[in-house]
């Protein structure tokens, strides 16, 4: 069988190293740094990010993947550096950097675990949220906890009867006196149930989008509930549940501007989400770029190593070639949308369908290289394929994507 062919070469291809190893050093090759074109301070702190990722996740990325352990304590280390509120304004504990910043910064702690780092981007995207659209009150209630991640948040758009149609959405919040009665569920929630803080999208008023507001709701609110841990493909470094509110009273000074504004609340909050994601992809094409180029030194077939191989040698420079296109589209798509242009919301999405496609066929690319060792557990790069598939769907699916840069096109 194939896989006993494959253990003869079990020692040489263990003595390979390691993903913290090869994270930890770092060797770069100039036409895929991730640091040209940057500032130095853009270069100060993306040097922080990857020493983070280097030293407290990579070497704990595959354990919390397979135990599925919600690395908390982790991650409010990493909100001790500044990124637990990466683009909110300072006088609330944020770190006030721009969207291009908060891409470099995801890119690189990415790499040391996507599954996380993809968390904290969506926990980073709900205190913008409050930080953007709540009052002076709301700020200074919610911000500087979820800056310092000593609470953590989760964005709830999607219900189980509208995923890419969310304007459909059910879920109602009907007004009694000072309060809100929310009843309904949401669907594929990260975080669920272990979080603290929910932005939730509900209906105040009639059908499609200008009915929807945003509230905030703070979890032990009677009639808040959680669905069952979902079991997933990936992601699995974050838990993901179903919320489900019954006849849960929500005060009016926990909603978001005013009512029939919470569509564009969630918008605006998607389309930094998008580059948010599509710089997670980012690390995790790069990783595995890495990956495949030590793979291909180390690995041997008819007496030479695979890195002697043109065709590998084309596909190596392939997905390299991939990994900076996505990566300047992406940051393109940052810069655009920090200054506030017209065109950002569709260069956003062209970033995010492009990115997460691309990179995805970059790691999808670096698993095939590997042959049946990419396939082993004990490999990074499996975990890196598993855990970007998801980046295709969620934020918008790619198809929506789509839909968006054609509208754009279409109304010109």
């Amino acid at each position: 069988m194939a896989w006993r062919g494959c253990s003869r070469l079990g020692a040489q291809l263990r003595r390979t190293p390691s993903w913290p190893q090869v994270l930890g050093r770092r060797r770069i090759v100039s036409c895929i740094d991730p640091s040209t074109g940057l500032t130095e301070e853009q270069k100060e702190f993306q040097k922080v990010a990857f020493d983070f990722a280097a030293k407290e996740m990579a070497p704990h990325m595959a354990e919390w993947d397979e135990k599925e352990i919600f690395p908390v304590e982790t991650m409010r280390k990493a909100a001790q550096l500044g990124f637990g509120g990466i683009y909110v304004k300072p006088d609330v504990g944020g770190s006030g950097l721009s969207r291009l910043d908060t891409s470099i910064i995801f890119e690189a702690l990415s790499t040391g675990c996507t599954s996380t780092t993809a968390y904290l981007s969506i926990h980073n995207m709900c205190a913008w949220m409050i930080d953007t659209f709540g009052n002076e009150e709301q700020r200074h209630k919610f911000c500087p906890s979820l800056c310092s991640m000593e609470k953590l948040a989760s964005y709830c758009l999607t219900e189980p009867g509208s995923g890419s149609d969310a304007a459909s959405l059910i879920t109602s919040a009907k007004r009694k006196g000072d309060t809100y009665v929310l009843n309904g569920s949401k669907a594929f929630i990260s975080g669920g149930g272990d979080t603290d803080v929910y932005v939730v999208m509900c209906r105040t008023g009639g059908s499609g989008p200008k009915g929807i507001s945003c509230l905030v709701l703070e979890k032990g609110t009677p009639g808040l509930s959680f669905g069952k841990k979902e079991r997933k493909v990936g992601w699995n470094s974050q838990p993901t549940r179903a919320v489900i509110f019954e006849d849960c009273a929500v005060p009016v000074a926990n909603r978001l501007g005013t009512e029939g504004q919470g569509f564009g609340i969630a918008m605006k909050g998607l389309n930094g989400g998008r580059i948010n994601i599509a710089s997670c992809s980012l690390g995790a094409a790069h990783a595995s770029v890495l990956l495949a180029q030590d793979h291909l030194t180390v690995r041997k077939q008819f007496g030479e190593p695979l890195a002697s191989n043109q065709y590998l040698q084309f596909r190596l420079a392939e997905m390299a070639t991939r990994l900076v296109a996505a990566r300047l589209m992406v940051r393109n798509a940052a810069q655009a949308l920090q200054e506030e242009r017209e065109d950002a919301i569709a260069l956003c999405a062209m970033a995010k369908l492009f990115a997460t496609d691309e990179c995805f066929t970059i790691c999808n690319q670096a698993l095939q290289m590997h042959g049946g060792y990419g396939y082993l557990k004990d490999y990074a790069v499996q975990q890196f394929m598993r855990d970007i598939r998801v980046h295709q769907i969620l934020e918008g699916t790619n198809e929506v994507m789509r839909m968006i840069v054609a509208r754009s096109l279409l109304q010109e």
